[in-house]
């Protein structure tokens, strides 16, 4: 089924398959911010200094780097519905080998899960992404990936709080001051029981990734194969482009995102560990993903209101980084719970970035959607190595100045927003 024909059915039957992707939005925004509180609870249970700790984030998002050629073979032998169904099957893989993980308090076989378990999502935001672009026009794909947006942060705010009824964080917290006071013994036997703690709801995560992969697989889902012309009424593909290297705009879009993942995980995975130390018990903390998230699903409504009617996709952009670029400066020249909130809003500067690059990246390619979504995806792979550069910086001059690593990546952001989206597209006829 092509998208004039995903674009030409009635209203209603676009509203089921968005249900579905916002059902995928939610499972996958759940996964991926329960390392917030991985992050510093593995730094517990593996006793791991703050740059090993996280590694978390590096294995997680380097899988988009590693698995996006292989997304983009999937998608194409099995078509987005079927490769929905087989990533979800391959993230209840990864989430089951944290029981063995935690039995043996190994963090490389922690780390090995979430790797399989970023490569499932690999797959399954290779399919989402241009699926939710495709179909409805590119005009209001930005309030469309929204409101997917809404249903991954509002996950993103109850993961790290779910997982944590199943961790006894206080526990964990107070063992780390008592070391001195137990033997060796005593200590690593303390441990094993903080981490066998993850085992329950992992357990929990791997049968609902087998049930909806089943649901998926026999959803009413309209099938799309991800090489339609899914702007054919808005431009054609002049013919010297021969392939995705072509389009210089899709490029700067990778790197833009890779950017900007970057600093949406830092905001999001960094901010319990940095309130833990500015002092705030890991009890308190585990709370402050929320606040992110909430900034974040704030600025996805302010999205679904504004976009494309009083705010274009390129002003959008522009207004986030400026505002990422504002935030960033406040956290470092503040202190305390104050700092603590600048990165609580680098949220709401992150959160119509993603919707808005998308489109604009995608605008032009035509029968090149598929291959330009795979390279993009890769550009998740900022997640891995953003936060791990903030790690070796934390480490080095303390975690309060490192988050001077953002200040580049938001001017980026900048840059792609005023001009480099543009970049090459006189070739592209409207």
């Amino acid at each position: 089924m092509d998208s004039k024909n995903l674009n030409a059915q009635n209203g209603q039957s676009t509203v089921g398959p968005m249900i579905i992707i916002g059902a995928l939005f939610f499972i996958f925004g759940f996964v991926t911010w329960l390392n917030s509180l991985l992050i510093p609870y593995l730094r517990i249970a593996c006793e791991l200094t703050e740059v090993q700790s996280y590694f978390v984030t590096f294995a997680f998002y380097i899988a988009y780097l590693v698995m996006a050629p292989v997304s983009t073979w999937v998608l194409d032998k099995y078509g987005f519905k079927k490769g929905m169904s087989i990533s979800l099957g391959i993230m209840a893989i990864g989430a089951l080998l944290f029981i063995p993980a935690a039995f043996s308090r190994t963090y490389v076989i922690f780390l090995l899960g979430l790797f399989i378990m970023g490569g499932g999502l690999a797959i399954l935001q290779t399919a989402s992404n241009p699926y939710i672009t495709i179909i409805g026009p590119v005009e209001t794909a930005a309030k469309r990936i929204s409101i997917m947006g809404i249903c991954n942060k509002f996950a993103g705010a109850a993961a790290p709080v779910i997982l944590g009824l199943f961790l006894n964080l206080g526990e964990a917290d107070k063992i780390t001051k008592q070391v001195d006071s137990m033997s060796p013994t005593e200590y690593a036997a303390a441990l094993d029981q903080v981490a066998l703690q993850v085992v329950n709801p992992y357990i929990g995560i791997v049968i609902v990734l087998i049930v909806l992969s089943i649901w998926i697989s026999k959803a009413n889902l309209p099938e799309v194969k991800g090489d339609e012309e899914e702007t054919a009424d808005h431009h054609t593909v002049s013919e010297d482009k021969k392939s995705i290297w072509s389009f210089p705009h899709v490029i700067l879009g990778f790197i833009t995102l890779f950017l900007y993942v970057g600093v949406e995980v830092l905001a999001g995975d960094t901010i319990i560990a940095y309130g833990v130390s500015q002092g705030v018990s890991l009890e308190d903390a585990k709370f402050f993903t929320g606040f992110t998230m909430g900034a974040m699903v704030v600025g996805y409504i302010i999205g679904i209101i504004c976009i494309p009617k009083y705010l274009s996709q390129e002003n959008a952009l522009k207004l986030c980084a400026l505002l990422g670029i504002s935030f960033t400066v406040a956290i470092v020249f503040t202190s305390g719970m104050t700092s603590l909130l600048f990165v609580a809003l680098l949220g709401l500067a992150n959160s119509l970035i993603w919707p808005a690059i998308w489109p604009l990246a995608l605008k032009g390619v035509g029968k090149f959607t598929s291959a330009a979504s795979g390279l993009l995806v890769m550009g998740i792979a900022g997640g891995a190595i953003i936060p791990l550069i903030y790690g070796q910086i934390a480490h080095a001059i303390g975690s309060h100045q490192a988050y001077w690593i953002a200040l580049p990546c938001y001017l980026f952001i900048l840059y792609y927003a005023i001009s480099g989206h543009k970049a090459g597209k006189k070739n592209v006829t409207h």
